[in-house]
């Protein structure tokens, strides 16, 4: 089972009135747990402390096709304008501490320059490493400032998410910012909200 992100996107017509012109269904997000953290603070198990959009309700000028009530189908509200979407800094912490089980892997980038290249659980093999580097078996967390494990051309570094790493711009919500940017074009960036609801 579980729980499914449902929600669309408005527009505020020239009349004042907010009007459906996309439904999220249409983008096959499904279930998107992390993201949902992330985005409007509903589940997930990241531990995101600064949700971008946390739980706002749903705006009381929204369209008809909003469900103004909560149920098990219709909970956890929220809701963002494209200038907010587009005023977010997709670098910043939006937690306060590395994460307990995962580390992030930089590689060397074009320039030699080590980038981040993936966020992945911490591999035994890692772990076992920084066990015999730091003296103690430590969840990555625990790590010490500035510790790192190097194994097989890649650092391993503890993680502190960003919304860039758990809603990546190319990633699956992409075509949910281009379908906002261009309605925006057309209505103005504050004349383009999402609205969502879980259940």
């Amino acid at each position: 089972m579980g729980t499914y992100i449902d929600g669309l996107i408005e527009a505020r017509t020239a009349g004042g009135a907010w009007e459906m012109r996309v439904d999220l269904l249409d983008f096959d997000l499904w279930k998107a747990r992390e993201a949902r953290e992330c985005l409007f603070g509903y589940g997930g198990a990241l531990g995101v402390d600064r949700p971008l959009f946390d739980r706002r309700g749903w705006p009381e000028d929204c369209c008809e096709q909003v469900p103004k009530e909560e149920d098990e189908l219709n909970h956890s509200h929220s809701y963002a304008t494209w200038a907010e979407v587009a005023a977010v800094d997709w670098d910043a912490p939006v937690c306060d501490r590395p994460d307990g089980n995962r580390l992030g892997v930089w590689r060397p980038g074009p320039d030699g320059e080590l980038v981040l290249d993936d966020v992945v659980w911490a591999p035994v093999e890692v772990l076992d490493a920084a066990e015999e580097l730091f003296g103690e078996d430590l969840f990555p967390s625990e790590w010490p400032p500035g510790g790192e494990v190097r194994l097989d051309g890649a650092v391993y570094r503890p993680v502190v998410y960003t919304a860039g790493i758990i809603v990546p711009p190319d990633g699956r919500w992409a075509p949910v910012w281009a379908s906002m940017r261009a309605l925006a074009a057309e209505y103005g960036d504050e004349n383009v909200r999402l609205v969502v609801w879980f259940g």
